[in-house]
């Protein structure tokens, strides 16, 4: 999409987000939630039953979605003061905003199912099943893709049965979506087509931007460059309708397919999904834009950043939490350091084995593919050729099946290293050329795209003495210690005077900011400028700048303040 084209989009967005929000200093969601506070202070049910319902939907409509979550744990608390129809009303809502801000999946899920159950008694069919379809969603989300499943078909047929249109096509969005996820794409593109047709004809605003997000990801996975146009057209008409949440799936979408080899276009994406997201207070989006925010850190070796921006998935449901869990565990492997929540510490064991547990557990090709990939990264880097090959064969060949040589390509080259023969399924892609032994043009391909660490890889399985010094070095200022200790070890073993390994001042900390630059971050944190930094470094103020840039790169920030905040988050020692 054209950079005026998204801007536009982008200012359609605050002005979504702005509609409805407060305007002075006065607002009447402001006087509900006073009286629910000292309600629930003064234990006086009456007025939290009466009162609550407003509020809560007040805070929904305003974007205050923990706010609303707040005010329906009060709510149902006595919920049974409410009458079955009431009740239920009250269970969706509030499973929708617990879903919505994340970290209360697995409450969103029991909300929900108790609301089926109702609904089921109350003979509603049409309500039955929007409640249905919704259960599906969630469930998806919570990692029980069994329950999903059943619960779409259910869905699709009471609608069908009770012959209302517009809920059905969005039912049919749900199935595509689940198809897409599934990398059922033909099957997605047909589920996909029949909602928008029903989302036409029933002028549903909200199915169409959710069916065309499904039908142009599932396209342009199948390599069709219209997928991208019609995934593209999604979010203006999510925007126009006020669908927030579906403008940012379909932020989520394009991230995701640029994220793969395309990462510095991915990273201009996804700062306007985190701002949208945070301005929604769509929590769960926030989360997932995090995740992909630590998958394109990660592309560029930026560990300290991937770590960061991966941790703050780990509190949501299924598979933003695989995804994230994905980043650092793959981090822990390449840089032989335990990854914690607030950066990377002492060495030790990666969560390798959580990440792939919860990846099976899911069992969709793009949680299985990257996480026995770090399995495999890590069996191999351990010299378990077994387990590499027990791994990887079983996903390669879902991949393989799934007609998907890209998803392949990296888990061929894991096999190719355990000796285990396969196919070239994908030789243009840069793991394809790196399994054939084509390591420069490899390394060339991966250094082009983005990715360094890659690119080091590659030129490290060359037989080439020069290419592996060249392979250990660029290993050594990345900080990823296992692999380029693998490599030092075999170049002395062939009697190469291989390089010592970087200073312990510079492995020691999560983003390998060499000495000189701990002193920079240390003396930006006593507030001195350039200037002064370099009177007291006894430099010029030219290096000083450099050595400032080079800060702000590798902490993946913008100005000297977030650099030194963002040291403390990292428990960098900066004096």
């Amino acid at each position: 999409m054209p950079v005026a084209q998204r801007t536009l989009l982008n200012g359609r967005i605050l002005s979504t987000l702005t509609a409805g929000r407060r305007g002075g200093t006065h607002h009447p969601r402001d006087d509900l939630a006073r009286i629910m506070h000292h309600a629930a202070a003064a234990g006086d049910d009456a007025a939290i039953v009466r009162y609550g319902p407003s509020a809560a939907r007040a805070a929904a409509e305003d974007g205050a979605h923990r706010e609303a979550v707040a005010h329906y744990q009060l709510i149902l608390a006595h919920r049974t003061w409410f009458g079955p129809p009431e009740r239920v009303e009250l269970l969706e809502r509030a499973a929708i905003e617990c879903y919505t801000v994340g970290v209360r999946g697995a409450e969103a899920l029991a909300l929900q199912r108790d609301a089926v159950s109702l609904r089921r008694d109350l003979g509603d069919a049409p309500a039955l099943g929007a409640s249905l379809r919704w259960l599906s969603r969630i469930a998806w989300f919570c990692g029980d893709r069994v329950l999903a499943e059943a619960t779409a078909e259910e869905a699709i047929a009471v609608l069908t049965e009770a012959g209302d249109l517009a809920s059905l096509a969005m039912a049919f969005s749900n199935q595509a979506q689940l198809d897409m996820l599934a990398d059922r794409h033909h099957e997605a593109i047909a589920a996909a087509e029949r909602a928008i047709v029903l989302a036409r004809q029933t002028e549903n605003a909200a199915a169409l931007s959710h069916a065309l997000n499904n039908l142009g990801t599932a396209r342009w996975s199948l390599g069709d460059p219209d997928g991208r146009r019609a995934l593209a057209e999604s979010l203006p008409v999510a925007l126009a309708a006020g669908q927030l949440e579906h403008a940012c799936r379909a932020y989520a979408n394009v991230i995701w397919g640029l994220a793969d080899l395309r990462p510095a276009e991915a990273e201009t994406w996804v700062r306007e999904a985190m701002d949208v997201a945070d301005r929604a207070e769509h929590l769960l989006f926030w989360q997932y834009f995090n995740v992909e925010h630590a998958m394109v850190a990660l592309a560029g070796a930026r560990w300290g950043e991937a770590v960061m921006h991966a941790a703050r998935g780990l509190d949501a449901p299924g598979g933003v939490r695989c995804a994230g869990l994905t980043v650092l565990s793959r981090v822990a492997v390449r840089t032989g350091r335990t990854v914690r929540t607030g950066g990377i510490g002492e060495a030790g064991e990666a969560e390798v084995d959580e990440t792939w547990r919860l990846a099976c557990g899911i069992g969709e090709l793009q949680r299985t593919g990257p996480a026995a990939a770090v399995v495999c990264e890590d069996a191999w880097l351990r010299g378990d050729l077994a387990r590499v090959r027990e791994v990887a064969v079983p996903v390669y060949q879902e991949a393989c099946r799934l007609g998907f040589p890209e998803k392949a390509a990296e888990l061929e080259l894991w096999l190719a290293r355990a000796g285990e023969p396969v196919a070239r399924t994908s030789p243009a892609h840069p793991h394809g050329l790196h399994a054939a032994g084509r390591w420069r043009e490899a390394s060339a391909a991966w250094r082009q795209a983005g990715y360094p660490y890659e690119s080091a890889a590659a030129l490290a399985d060359s037989p080439a003495v020069p290419d592996r010094l060249t392979a250990l070095a660029a290993l050594d200022e990345l900080g990823a210690r296992p692999l380029a200790e693998r490599v030092r070890r075999e170049l002395r073993a062939e009697g190469v005077a291989a390089p010592r390994g970087p200073l312990a001042t510079t492995r020691e900390n999560p983003a390998h900011l060499t000495r000189r630059q701990l002193e920079v971050i240390s003396l930006l944190d006593e507030g001195l400028t350039n200037a002064e930094i370099a009177d007291r470094l006894v430099v010029s103020v030219r290096t000083v700048d450099n050595h400032v840039a080079a800060v702000l790169e590798k902490l993946g920030v913008h100005s000297r303040e977030e650099a030194v905040a963002r040291g403390r988050e990292l428990g960098i020692r900066t004096t």
